[in-house]
Formats: C-alpha cells, sequence, structure tokens
C-alpha cells in the first residue's frame, strides 16, 4: 500500500470506530490494492445482471452475463451499455478499491451517481472513504469488521456464494484472505 492509502485508511477507520490493520485487510484483499489501470482509467466491474434490471437490455456482443474480468473489455462492454442508458451503466458497475456499486450512491451521500463516480475519479483516498461509508452503513458489516469476523465480513461483502465462487475460480476464500492480511498488518 501507498502512503496516500496508509493515510487514508487510518483517518476513515477512525472516522468509523475500526481498527486501522482491519480496514486494511478488507481493502487489500478487495482490491489488489489499486483503484485505477495503469492508463489512469478507474478499476470497474460490469455487472449485466444489475444493468438489465434498470433498463433496456439490449447486449450488443460486447459483453453478456457472465463477468468479463479483463479491464479493457470491461470498459469496453461498460461504455457499450452507457449509451444505451448511462445512470444505469453506472449504477450497474462497481468502481474502484472498494468496488462498491453505483446504485449505493445515495447510501453513500451522493446526489447522484455521476457524483460518485467523480468523486471516485479524485484518487484512491476518495475510493477508501467511499468503502468506510458503505461499511459504516451496514451495522452487520462494521459489527463483524470491528470483531474481525472474516466469514461474515465476506459474507455481507460479497455475499453468502463467496466461497463457492473462490472453489470455482480455485481461489483462497476471501476470509482466509483478509485474516491473513490482518495478521500481516498487525505484525507491522
Amino acid at each position: 500500500m501507498n502512503k496516500i492509502q496508509l493515510l487514508a485508511i487510518k483517518s476513515e477507520a477512525c472516522r468509523i470506530g475500526v481498527e486501522p490493520e482491519a480496514l486494511a485487510s478488507f481493502v487489500e484483499v478487495e482490491s489488489g490494492g489499486k483503484g485505477f489501470n495503469p492508463d489512469g482509467k478507474l478499476i470497474i466491474q460490469f455487472e449485466p445482471v444489475w444493468f438489465k434490471r434498470k433498463a433496456p437490455y439490449a447486449p450488443s456482443g460486447l459483453w453478456s452475463l457472465n463477468k468479463v474480468d479483463v479491464q479493457s473489455k470491461e470498459w469496453q462492454a461498460f461504455n457499450d451499455a452507457y449509451r444505451l442508458d448511462a445512470n444505469a451503466a453506472m449504477e450497474s458497475t462497481s468502481i474502484g478499491l472498494g468496488q462498491v456499486m453505483g446504485f449505493h450512491y445515495k447510501r453513500l451521500g451522493y446526489r447522484t451517481v455521476g457524483d460518485m463516480w467523480n468523486d471516485a475519479k479524485k484518487g484512491e483516498d476518495r475510493q477508501i472513504f467511499q468503502m468506510a461509508e458503505f461499511i459504516r452503513t451496514d451495522n452487520r458489516l462494521i459489527s463483524a469488521l470491528k470483531n474481525k469476523n472474516w466469514h461474515l465480513v465476506a459474507t455481507y461483502y460479497n455475499g453468502s456464494g463467496y466461497m463457492n465462487i473462490a472453489k470455482k475460480y480455485g481461489r483462497e476464500p476471501y476470509n482466509i484472505s483478509m485474516e491473513k492480511a490482518y495478521k500481516k498488518h498487525k505484525a507491522k
């Protein structure tokens, strides 16, 4: 993690009342430690399953119900959806370090989803704010993070199927990754 991220994590952890190491672990595991691509664009994950709930569903072939998971293709899919309905596309996409879905913009205190995106573009410190605010506004999630109940943190942030997804893709489950990251941050 860079200095800006560490300062933002300490500040936000204090603001929401969690250990900085717990929030650092959450940020590290959820984001891989970056909120922007090398080209300066936000890291995104366009979610067609959400888009089809909000807008006319007419995929162009650039995207499908499956996750694309390659940033250049994510942006192609997002831009295609954006041309159909800009707000629905932004609401149906998770952004930045925290990968918070755009449809949470009101919960995070933004007037519009575009305001949320514009704030995230300002820097990773603002993305950490968004992640912390998402945690703060969910009583179950903040309690799980305060108690370092990594299974519940993973469940409330990624859904109850997070272990099945990890197994499907041959990845370590989030709860195990977060616990390891927490122990690493505490040891520093």
